[in-house]
């Protein structure tokens, strides 16, 4: 078992015939993951690299080739645009890799997407990745192995140092999760520890959280509250100045909320292991094992 996507997901990429889709298309499909369709308007019919179909909408692609995943690598004007019609396409997990999706753009698109009944992961999020059976989004799969912590992160460089950190000390993953750091996005800390806790392949969480907002802190309520799995935590930005934006969109203090502090007293009081570094989570994960 795994979380969102396994050896059986179909996926169908956004944005294929661009610079980033068509390299990261390339990555995907070298992992092993099924790439069954990609969308482009205006050059349906033809093929990627001679294989892949590449059809004019989403819907086409959907009901051609029954895709249930899709990655988005479209420029930010047009991403909302392409979220909003994977959803009404039917497509159950979307995975939005774009950064720079204007926040007023998501009001829409948030709301359009829960409607019918998709999940979306990101925007601007690495994507997600079951060590061995399927790579949906740019995290490196060299750096994944099989196992069983679960990985969710707002952070993508983050990710793939704990990832890398923990496949090099024999700690394999069940899967990893990039939420992404901007301050609307459409899946939660929560919605995966949830989706961790229900998965009989997961036996521990490695969580990543950084400064800004309040996500971490109501995570650390569902774990204290919902979890029997140990979950271990890091919040990146201990050093930031209050007010300065610092990387994500959503990275950035105001008042006394949304500090590292702040945080980081939550996990403690909910039972959290606490990674002052990320080369910490080796140990702390081991001793939960």
């Amino acid at each position: 078992m795994s979380v969102f996507i396994d050896s059986t997901s179909k996926v169908l990429v956004q944005g294929i015939t661009g610079r980033d889709g068509s390299f990261h298309t390339r990555q995907m499909r070298e992992y092993g993951t099924a790439i069954v369709a990609g969308v482009t308007p205006g050059k349906g019919g033809q093929r990627f690299d001679d294989e892949v179909p590449i059809f004019d909408t989403v819907a086409e692609a959907v009901e051609t080739t029954h895709a249930d995943v899709s990655v988005i690598y479209v420029p930010p004007p047009f991403a909302a645009d392409a979220m909003m019609e994977a959803a009404a396409a039917g497509v159950s997990l979307i995975v939005c890799i774009t950064e720079g999706v204007p926040v007023l753009d998501m009001t829409r698109v948030y709301p359009y997407v829960r409607e019918h009944g998709a999940r979306l992961i990101g925007p601007n999020c690495p994507g997600l990745i079951t060590p061995g059976e399927s790579k949906v989004g740019i995290i490196p799969g060299r750096i994944c192995k099989a196992g069983s912590v679960g990985v969710v992160s707002r952070s993508g460089t983050l990710t793939y140092e704990v990832v890398d950190q923990l496949t090099r000390a024999g700690i394999g993953q069940s899967t990893c999760v990039g939420i992404g750091g901007d301050p609307i996005n459409g899946t939660s800390f929560i919605d995966v520890l949830e989706a961790f806790e229900s998965d009989p392949k997961t036996k521990a969480i490695a969580m990543m959280g950084e400064i800004g907002g309040t996500d971490e802190q109501e995570a650390a309520r569902f774990v204290h509250d919902r979890m029997k799995k140990p979950v271990v935590g890091f919040i990146a930005g201990q050093t930031a100045p209050p007010g300065r934006r610092m990387g994500h969109a959503g990275a950035i203090i105001s008042g006394s909320s949304g500090t590292a502090a702040e945080k980081l007293e939550a996990f403690e009081k909910a039972g959290i292991g606490i990674a002052r570094r990320p080369k910490d989570f080796v140990e702390l994960l081991r001793k939960r094992l």
